[in-house]
């Protein structure tokens, strides 16, 4: 076997196309105390772009029920949606592990169905690893899935799926649940895990639960503390019009797009597009 199949990279973040990111790079990152970027991707265009810079770890999110298909909500999406979305970012990357997020309704019924979901995301869109939410109420399915061969990210606080029993989008954690949060991250540690985002929690609370666990703890609005930070690429990007509190928009991609595409615009309705250098003679 050669040595660049068995190295492991010395940063998760960066690097060059050798191989995948496997889930003992993201533990040995931790070990090192590195901290690291995931971003959401849905096709494979911006899945290449994403891997070319360096992004470890790739997710196709159920966000895509609203960035892609429109919903107002993760809940609509299902898995032959994002079956096809899955399979376009792995085709467009080389060396980023591509996360699957299992939609609402796909794997809390029974390990079972969580396990032909995954394998099926495993298995016709060559996902690497899958995502699903909940704590204790889902640890047999995360069980089954480990002891299949299925590397799982789990996802406690704001879990979107639970939005309607949560009330709405709100901080999870504070006060006494923050307990139930911390005991519940240690048990999906212990029952395979090999990372666990946290959403919308106090700052303090990530920060405690990312030094009680030996497993990477990936923050999305949940402060500096976790080993690693996620973000829905359309909102780092500047396509989302009003975006959450944790959101930090590092490009107005809306406000470029808006003005290209009436350029185009105006240049077909003078007729100064397409020019001689544009035409086949």
């Amino acid at each position: 076997m050669s040595s660049s199949v068995t190295s492991r990279p010395t940063s998760l973040y960066g690097g060059q196309a050798g191989r995948r990111i496997t889930v003992r790079d993201i533990a040995a990152a931790k070990e090192r105390g590195e901290k690291w970027p995931m971003v959401t991707a849905y096709d494979a265009m911006t899945a290449k772009v994403f891997d070319e810079a360096g992004i470890p770890v790739l997710l196709v999110g159920d966000s895509a029920a609203m960035v892609v298909y429109g919903y107002d909500s993760t809940l609509p999406v299902s898995v032959d949606d994002l079956m096809p979305l899955t399979a376009a970012v792995v085709r467009g990357s080389s060396r980023a592990m591509v996360v699957a997020d299992l939609p609402f309704g796909s794997y809390q019924s029974s390990p079972q169905q969580a396990l032909e979901t995954a394998a099926r995301f495993m298995k016709e869109a060559g996902a690497h690893a899958v995502k699903l939410e909940g704590g204790r109420r889902v640890l047999p399915q995360v069980e089954a899935l480990v002891s299949a061969g299925i590397p799982v990210m789990a996802h406690l606080g704001l879990t979107p799926q639970s939005v309607n029993a949560f009330g709405g989008y709100r901080v999870q954690g504070r006060g006494q649940s923050g307990d139930e949060l911390m005991a519940d991250a240690k048990d999906l540690e212990y029952a395979g895990a090999f990372s666990v985002v946290l959403e919308c929690v106090p700052a303090d609370l990530a920060e405690r639960v990312t030094a009680s666990l030996s497993i990477p703890t990936i923050g999305i609005g949940a402060g500096p503390a976790t080993d690693a930070q996620v973000l829905v690429w359309q909102d780092l990007m500047g396509l989302t019009p009003h975006p959450a509190k944790f959101v930090k928009k590092y490009f107005d991609l809306a406000g470029e797009m808006d003005r290209a595409v009436r350029d185009f615009a105006d240049e077909v309705t003078t007729g100064a597009f397409p020019a001689p250098e544009h035409s086949y003679h």
